[in-house]
């Protein structure tokens, strides 16, 4: 037998075809891919309907969705798993969430069927909906409606966990208390070279704190260990230490500087110095042996006092408000009020001061690069001068009026891959790319911009004019 091999095809070279028209077949690509999945979820629903009615006294009947979606025969759900080639569960998740969409979720599924977001993300938030009764998830359905077309997976799906508990916090209660159960600590097998993952399931205050010890204990081996280990070897020496607590006082003890920034004169050698000197330590003394992390919670007055509602944590998500001693144990908490975003915060240097910081991560709401995820925390993000800082340029150049929040690889693809980016509202950051492409990032998503909306926009911010303290920017999607 001879086999012949066709010779590789080269792909279709580059002047065959502009960039730009590169990046709209993407686009259409994507548009494309979207509709099929709806497609697919149509097929489920109308297999559902069809199969709605049972052939006899013994043909059980089964309801997928949740509280107001039509039965469907539970033999009929494999006939169908067999034609797209799935198990029969994965086809009962499909059909569950198709008539969980056209039932429970109606504004959401127009949204979904006109190809401009992931079906997947709908979904998902039709199965963390599921528990809620036809007559509450109306309001899971409104907010995600809204949300889904511009934001990223993270943030929809963060709106849609808030939605259920402000729904049906007493549910929500019942299952946080049988999921305080299910906690755990496992080890994996040990590899060949002996090491193994510690792997747990704890809650959001715990795993805060844990992480914080472990990131004070490997600042202090860093000082002794950091000349040839990087920081996760340091993370992981230091879980170790937690195993240890008298060892690990005594290094913290060691460590605790006093009130003037000196470490203290004595240094125990015995274990039962080491306990007598830590009996001895004053209460915010003893505060500095903690280690020191942030979590920035957001919260309504009538939250706090009610003790009722959702609070948000940045990088946590939303909790139920009776959660937040779980979460913050002991800690030392500072409230701050809401700022005042119509202030003009602006400073006349390059760095960004800690209020200004804060009112454009607020104003902002998160990182304002397309598509990027608005649930993350503040660690790791540079504040970027959306026009370029000038030395010799005029006064108040640092402000939310030139500002917008970055991670870092953010800030490096805009700095070296031709992105621009302009400031044309509060919050509201217009993109545009080497090849013409344009988006809005605003409180409502990444939209897609025309070429002539983005000039216009542009056009707005004519001669350093900061448009959004003198009047409202009205934006008409086209």
């Amino acid at each position: 037998m001879s086999i012949s091999l066709l010779p590789h095809q080269p792909p279709q070279a580059a002047d065959e075809a502009s960039e730009r028209a590169l990046l709209d077949s993407a686009t259409e690509a994507l548009r494309a891919r979207r509709l099929a999945e709806v497609a697919e979820l149509r097929l489920a629903i109308q297999w559902a309907v069809v199969q709605g009615e049972p052939r006899d006294d013994r043909d059980p009947m089964v309801t997928p969705g949740g509280d107001g979606t039509p039965s469907v025969r539970e033999h009929a759900i494999p006939e169908l798993a067999m034609a797209r080639e799935t198990h029969p569960a994965t086809t009962r998740a499909l059909i569950a969430d198709g008539l969980d969409l056209v039932h429970r979720l109606p504004r959401t599924w127009a949204v979904v069927a006109s190809g401009e977001c992931e079906p997947w993300v709908a979904r998902k938030v039709a199965t963390l909906s599921r528990a809620l009764l036809a007559d509450q998830v109306a309001l899971v359905d409104r907010a995600v409606a809204r949300a889904i077309a511009g934001h990223a997976p993270s943030t929809v799906l963060e709106i849609a966990r808030a939605k259920v508990i402000e729904a049906d916090p007493e549910t929500h209660r019942a299952e946080r208390e049988r999921s305080r159960h299910e906690r755990y600590v496992r080890l994996s097998r040990a590899d060949e070279f002996g090491y193994r993952h510690v792997i747990a399931r704890t809650t959001a205050g715990d795993a805060a704190w844990i992480d914080a010890m472990v990131d004070r204990v490997a600042d202090i081996l860093a000082l002794t260990h950091g000349h040839d280990h990087n920081r996760d070897e340091l993370r992981s020496l230091a879980l170790g230490w937690l195993a240890r607590p008298a060892d690990l006082f005594k290094l913290l003890i060691e460590h605790t500087t006093t009130s003037d920034g000196e470490q203290p004169a004595w240094a125990p050698d015995h274990l039962a110095d080491t306990v007598d000197k830590l009996c001895a330590l004053p209460a915010h003394k003893l505060a500095r042996l903690r280690g020191r992390g942030r979590l920035f919670v957001h919260i309504t007055d009538e939250a706090l006092r009610t003790r009722t509602g959702v609070a948000r944590i940045e990088g946590v998500g939303p909790i139920d408000v009776q959660q937040l001693h779980e979460v913050l144990g002991h800690a030392d908490v500072t409230v701050t009020p809401v700022l005042d975003l119509q202030l003009r915060r602006r400073v006349d240097a390059y760095e960004h001061p800690e209020t200004v910081k804060d009112h454009v991560w607020i104003q902002t709401g998160g990182d304002c690069f397309p598509y990027t995820p608005r649930t993350a925390t503040r660690d790791g993000v540079d504040y970027d001068h959306a026009v370029p800082y000038d030395d010799t340029g005029p006064p108040g150049q640092t402000g939310p009026h030139n500002s917008g929040p970055l991670r870092r690889s953010h800030h490096r693809a805009k700095t070296h891959g031709g992105l621009t980016t302009r400031v044309v509202g509060p919050g509201r950051h217009l993109w545009r790319t080497p090849h013409g492409q344009a988006f809005l990032v605003d409180h409502t998503g990444t939209t897609r911009l025309s070429s002539s909306q983005a000039a216009a926009m542009a056009d707005a911010i004519e001669d350093g004019v900061e448009l959004y303290f003198t009047e409202s920017w009205a934006y008409e999607q086209a």
